[in-house]
């Protein structure tokens, strides 16, 4: 898994190697948020010296209720801030740091994006997962868009798999004419089923991670989830040698990334505008 590799490179760059002078216990909870609190109290059980919660806002939060003593390195998509996992960006006090990649924050930005792609979408599908913690921010900054520019949006909302399933059905039932895929752990999950949904039904549809793009998706814009496993390691590595959470500020994204995957838009039919293949920092052929 490359963000796994990302996470071990950090770690290298911080001078530790996994089975060499660190060891790393793995617990996964495939989608399944529900599941977090039991793994993460599983890990402070076992008396780890650094708990990682890469797995988004819910594992940081799981972390935290879990220990208030070992250091927490967080990966996150919302604000860390406003979700009351620190006190600020800069100084986050307690024992909990990490990265936060914004993602969430952005959903009014790929709206904007998803219309220039399709400005005759007379209705663009929003797929929500209300158990997201930024996903009532994220509703409302679209809703706000949404009526600025007359819009018209539906809102399907999803947190498993049965309701993903019935929320795409539904989507699909009300004939929108575009997609946009809210940010979200789950869903990046369900990250080849989603797509394929969106190909089958040739749905032109925005996703926020390159990484959706890249595995045939139609478009995405958002920052490097790469690059903040990568300092997430680094992160690990600078506690091990004795750095404090409370000192390390939370990083934030500095890189966005645009990329259009032409070979999907031949398949559906889908012709790119210029400007907006001209503004992409990808395009795979």
């Amino acid at each position: 898994m490359h963000l796994v590799a990302a996470f071990r490179q950090g770690l290298d760059e911080a001078g530790f190697v996994e089975g060499q002078n660190v060891v790393i216990e793995y617990r996964w909870a495939l989608g399944h948020s529900d599941r977090l609190p039991a793994l993460a109290a599983d890990l402070v059980g076992h008396r780890v010296t650094v708990l990682a919660a890469l797995g988004g806002d819910v594992s940081a939060l799981a972390g935290k209720q879990a220990t208030a003593t070992i250091p927490i390195v967080a990966g996150m998509g919302g604000d860390p801030v406003r979700s009351g996992l620190v006190e600020s960006m800069n100084r986050p006090g307690g024992n909990v740091t990490g990265f936060t990649l914004l993602t969430a924050e952005m959903e009014p930005k790929r709206l904007g994006m998803l219309r220039d792609l399709v400005p005759g979408a007379a209705i663009i599908g929003v797929l929500l997962n209300p158990d997201f913690p930024p996903s009532a921010g994220q509703l409302q900054e679209l809703e706000a868009v949404a009526r600025k520019t007359g819009q018209h949006l539906l809102i399907s909302k999803a947190s498993n798999d049965a309701e993903l399933s019935a929320g795409l059905a539904s989507l699909l039932q009300q004939r929108i004419g575009a997609l946009l895929l809210c940010a979200d752990p789950y869903f990046d999950t369900q990250r080849d089923r989603i797509i394929a949904f969106a190909t089958h039904n040739r749905l032109p549809t925005m996703y926020h991670l390159r990484e959706f793009a890249v595995a045939g998706g139609l478009i995405s814009y958002g920052p490097s989830i790469t690059d903040g496993y990568r300092q997430a390691g680094i992160y690990v590595g600078r506690i091990l040698k004795g750095a404090k959470p409370a000192d390390l500020p939370f990083v934030q994204p500095t890189k966005f990334e645009f990329v259009i995957n032409l070979k999907t838009a031949k398949a559906l039919g889908l012709a790119i505008p210029s400007g907006l293949i001209s503004f992409a920092d990808e395009v795979i052929e």
